[in-house]
């Protein structure tokens, strides 16, 4: 009784892998995969046809959540009794040039791929259901995925958009601007709770009010940067708003700043002060006494936008920059716009910090 199960996983691993030959849109058809008692494919649609639906509104989730992808097929006409069908879910790149496995199913046995390994499963809660289940998602869940369903030779498909309420935030390193390739963009973005941001989330960021003049990388490795107010020295004032491109740069030669994304936090972020201040190491072991750690830059963005942070009192963070979160302007805190002002990396000086706690 076991055999077949694991006969059933063993076929998927290698559909997955591409190893068997031939193949149809990733799939390879033999008398393993389906019920017949006769051992060979039967397909008899009688001129149904298969409908596959997700969501046409995108699904909203947040780091650390988790979330259903919906995803139904059908016939028309109906075929009666539920068929023993293969499904399979995949991560579109934003071009939809390439795609990643996320995971196949056929009957009841299910195999989910590289990092979706343990959080990625099927919900079938109803006849015609082919829902993904994703749990404790992560920053680069982000993106559009692909419900196929397969019968036999009939094959249909949907995408469903998965976006992450999150925040985009431009990213200096200490040692000042254009000081970046690609793949250094990608690790002081990880370092400070974030991703490097894709296109739609500048996007969005902009439409929201972002304006920076600084070029910085994207996740795809374009160097592009968000302007709501023309003006000269951020492509001249007689283009229109929106978002400057410099195209693809070269990603380790060409240095830019990066633009980097962060989500909701699952903990939260509060201040602490001495009336003295404190210096980096000391204020990295006042988050240690209270049960904390120091704050990301990710983390005290998306403490400002998501939680309401506000708080006219400048405080370390873990990169070794101070920098305070204003909700409500007002007089000596800053310009007239809510924001996270920044005094840079100051090399002495004493202040407050702001902690991270996981709740």
């Amino acid at each position: 009784m076991l055999l077949l199960p694991l006969l059933l996983k063993s076929t998927l691993l290698r559909l997955a892998s591409g190893s068997y030959h031939p193949f149809y849109n990733g799939f390879y058809y033999n008398h393993i995969m389906n019920d017949n008692d006769d051992g060979q494919d039967k397909v008899d649609f009688n001129g149904a046809k298969l409908v596959v639906e997700t969501s046409q509104d995108p699904v909203y989730s947040y780091n650390g959540a988790n979330v259903t992808l919906p995803c139904h097929y059908r016939y028309e006409p109906d075929l009666g009794p539920k068929r023993k069908i293969r499904i399979k879910w995949s991560k579109l790149r934003d071009d939809y040039t390439k795609e990643q496995d996320v995971m196949v199913a056929i009957g009841k046995t299910s195999v989910a791929f590289g990092d979706f390994k343990g959080r990625a499963h099927l919900r079938q809660a109803s006849r015609h259901e082919a829902s993904l289940v994703i749990s404790d998602v992560r920053l680069k869940d982000d993106g559009k995925y692909r419900c196929e369903v397969i019968d036999g030779l009939e094959d249909e498909s949907d995408v469903v958009d998965l976006r992450l309420q999150g925040i985009v935030f431009p990213y200096q390193p200490p040692r000042g601007q254009y000081r970046l390739n690609f793949h250094e963009a990608e690790r002081v973005c990880q370092d400070q709770g974030a991703i490097l941001a894709n296109f739609n989330q500048l996007f969005q960021a902009w439409s929201e009010g972002l304006d920076w003049c600084n070029a910085g990388w994207l996740a795809d490795g374009t160097v592009q940067y968000p302007i709501r107010l023309p003006r000269k020295p951020c492509g001249g004032v007689h283009l229109a708003p929106g978002i400057r491109s410099y195209g693809p740069r070269h990603r380790h030669l060409h240095r830019f700043d990066a633009f980097c994304f962060s989500s909701a936090l699952k903990g939260e972020v509060f201040y602490l002060d001495r009336l003295a201040g404190m210096t980096l190491e000391e204020a990295k072991q006042s988050c240690q006494d209270a049960g904390a750690e120091i704050a990301r830059v990710g983390q005290l963005y998306s403490a400002w936008k998501f939680l309401g942070l506000d708080r006219c009192n400048a405080g370390w963070l873990a990169d070794g920059s101070v920098r305070y979160p204003i909700v409500t302007p007002r007089a000596n805190c800053g310009p007239a716009e809510p924001g996270v002002r920044s005094f840079g990396f100051p090399s002495k000086g004493r202040f407050g910090v702001f902690c991270y706690r996981e709740r």
